[in-house]
This record gives structure tokens, sequence and C-alpha cells, in this order.
């Protein structure tokens, strides 16, 4: 039987309870695509983030309910900023740490992406409502799976996956926060029709790093390009995990 690649995800903190929580799609979309999702707990200490990475073969970051702390791109705190919660900040930063030091393939999605773009040295808008001029709907509400806006992307990872219709796709949109300017080795592939940056990629050849602003564990079912983001991730780990298990046989 073939091994299984190993999927790192990392989980949010209900302050009201003190319980770490994850909502169930992202796992079911890793495990569907023949990896086994991991929980990690939000313990922000170096040598348990290490311990617990060195067995993966890849992390998706997920969504959150809370934002990036702004002071980790030097600003003050906009009125409209929602709960920061440091312990959630400090673990991804750390999980992205050891992913950029073992080259793991990363999959950030909507907070993730915000995240893996703070952590490259880049900035947020922190809140788009009162920061992006017209801007459309990104807090959609409910049905959450439902694509409510298009986006528009150019040639690269992200094109290849849509396929020939780069102008006719759509997304569904959960944030009021965006990436403002773009971190080190990164690059915008996809963006809402009011500028909004919908995809970040990887410059760096070799690395297999993605990160999208809407959330495909919502639709992946029912929507091509959802499931051919976890199509390809799955793949990446799958490569991730072969060489692991070939290196260790030696």
């Amino acid at each position: 039987m073939a091994i299984r690649p190993r999927v790192g995800i990392t989980m949010r903190l209900e302050l009201g309870t003190d319980r770490f929580y994850l909502g169930r799609d992202y796992s079911e979309a890793v495990e569907a695509t023949g990896c086994i999702p991991v929980h990690i707990a939000l313990i922000p200490n170096k040598e348990y983030i290490a311990a617990v990475v060195e067995d993966l073969d890849g992390i998706l970051l997920p969504g959150s309910d809370s934002d990036v702390d702004p002071s980790l791109f030097g600003e003050a705190p906009h009125p409209k900023l929602g709960r920061v919660i440091p312990e959630k900040d400090a673990v991804d930063r750390m999980i992205l740490d050891q992913a950029e030091r073992r080259n793991l393939p990363v999959l950030a999605i909507c907070f993730g992406m915000q995240a893996l773009n703070v952590h490259r040295g880049g900035s947020l808008i922190q809140d788009i409502g009162s920061e992006v001029k017209e801007p459309v709907k990104h807090e959609q509400g409910i049905p959450l799976g439902r694509n409510s806006h298009a986006i528009t992307a150019e040639k690269g990872l992200l094109a290849d996956l849509i396929g020939k219709d780069l102008k006719g796709c759509f997304v569904n949109s959960h944030h009021h926060q965006a990436i403002r300017n773009l971190g080190r080795d990164l690059r915008s592939a996809a963006w809402a029709p009011d500028g909004v940056i919908e995809c970040i990629e990887d410059t760096r050849p070799g690395r297999s790093v993605l990160g999208v602003q809407w959330h495909p564990e919502l639709s992946w079912k029912t929507d091509k390009l959802s499931s051919a983001l976890f199509r390809w991730f799955a793949d990446r780990c799958r490569e991730r995990s072969e060489a692991r298990a070939a290196h260790a046989a030696g």
C-alpha cells in the first residue's frame, strides 16, 4: 500500500472557551486527495513545531476568524481591525520558517495567504471597505461555498490550473483584509475586479508555494478550480513523501 503524505494544518484558538479547533472542510479536502491531515496545536514553542514538521510532507495554512497583527508589518491598528490572536500569528510564522528551511509545499488560504505575505516582509490592507476605492463585496456571507465574484489571472501556476478561461473564473469571498505590498520572492497571480490580489505564487524555481484569498476548502466538491488546487497540492506533497522515503531507504 502506498504511503500517504502527511499534511500539517495549523488550528484556531477560541478565546471564549480556550479551545483549539478547526473547521472540518480543510481536513476532509486534504484526506480526499489521498493525504493525511495532521492538526497542529497553537503552541508557540520552536522545539514542538520543529518536531511536528519533521514528519510532514506539506503545510496547509488555513483561514482564521482573526486578523494578522499589524505590528508585524510596522503599522498601527486600523479602527476596523478585527481581533488579533498572538498564538496564531506566532505558530504560523514558526511553521513557515520550518517550511522554508525544509522546502515543503505550502498551500495558504485566506488568512493563511496574508500570514505568508507578512512572513515574507509584505504588508496588508487592514480594511478593504475603507481603504480600497469602489470595492466589490468581499464578505459575501452565506451560502459560503457560492462563487460570488470574478478573478483575472495571468500566466503562471494558477492560470495553468484554471485553463483557457482566465477571465471567466469565479471564486467565493470571505475576508475584509488583503495584500498591499508583496513580500520577498512572491508575485501576484490573480486579482478581483477592484484590484485586490487574489493569488500569490513563489517566484523561485523548485518551490511549491501558493496562496489564494478565497476558500477552496468550501467548494472543492463542486468547483473545478478548488478541486484542482487541492489535487496540485496533494501531488506536490506526494512527491515530497516519495523523495523522503527514497532517501530513508538509502
